[in-house]
C-alpha cells in the first residue's frame, strides 16, 4: 500500500469534521466556517478542496458509502451461503465504524436533502439501488418469487428505521447488538 498523498490526509479530516458539524448543527444551517473550525482549517480551503457545501456533502457521502462497500466486501468473503450473505447485507449497515450517533444523523440528514440536490439525488439512487439489489438476491434464493418483493421491503425498511432512531441517540451505539437484532428480523422474515 502506499503513502497517502497529503490532499487525502486533509480531505478525510474535512470529512470528518463534516460529519461531527453537520450532526452538531445541522446540513441546512452549519456553515462552511464552522465546519472548518472543526477541522482546525479555513472555510477558503474548503472550497479549494470541495468547491461548495454541496461538494463537501457530496464527498462526505461518498466516503461513508465506501466504508458501507467496504463492509460488504468483508461480510461476503466470509459468507457461503444465501442466508449468511444476506445477515452480511445487514451487518455491513451496521458495522462497527459506520453505526455511531454522527454518521447516523449525517446520512438522515442526507436522505432528506438529497432530493433537492441532482449531486446528492444521484448518490441516493445509486445506493438505494445498490442495497436493493444485494437483498433481493439473497432473498431469491430463499423464498418463494411472491414473497420476494415484501421482504426485501420489510428488511429495508427494518434498517432505514433504526437507523432513524440512531441519528437521535443521546448515548452511543452497540453496533453488535445492532447486528444480533437484524440477524432475528431477517430470521423472523425468511421463515
Amino acid at each position: 500500500m502506499g503513502r497517502k498523498r497529503i490532499r487525502d490526509i486533509r480531505n478525510e479530516e474535512l470529512i470528518e469534521a463534516t460529519i461531527v458539524a453537520v450532526h452538531q448543527s445541522g446540513y441546512s444551517v452549519v456553515t462552511m466556517a464552522e465546519i472548518a473550525r472543526e477541522a482546525g482549517a479555513s472555510a477558503a480551503s474548503i472550497n479549494y478542496y470541495f468547491g461548495s457545501k454541496e461538494g463537501l456533502m457530496e464527498a462526505t457521502m461518498r466516503h461513508l458509502l465506501r466504508k458501507l462497500r467496504q463492509a460488504m466486501i468483508e461480510g461476503y468473503a466470509k459468507a457461503s451461503t444465501p442466508k449468511e450473505r444476506l445477515y452480511a447485507v445487514m451487518d455491513a449497515n451496521f458495522a462497527d465504524d459506520l453505526y455511531t450517533v454522527p454518521q447516523c444523523s449525517i446520512w438522515m440528514q442526507f436522505w432528506a436533502n438529497a432530493p433537492y440536490s441532482q449531486r446528492l439525488s444521484r448518490l441516493h439512487r445509486i445506493n438505494r439501488s445498490r442495497v436493493r439489489s444485494h437483498v433481493r438476491a439473497e432473498l431469491a434464493n430463499l423464498l418463494p418469487a411472491d414473497r420476494v418483493e415484501t421482504a426485501r421491503s420489510a428488511l429495508q425498511c427494518y434498517m432505514d428505521g433504526v437507523w432513524l432512531e440512531a441519528a437521535q441517540a443521546h448515548r452511543p451505539l452497540d453496533p453488535k447488538n445492532a447486528r444480533k437484532a437484524a440477524h432475528r428480523v431477517v430470521d423472523l422474515t425468511i421463515s
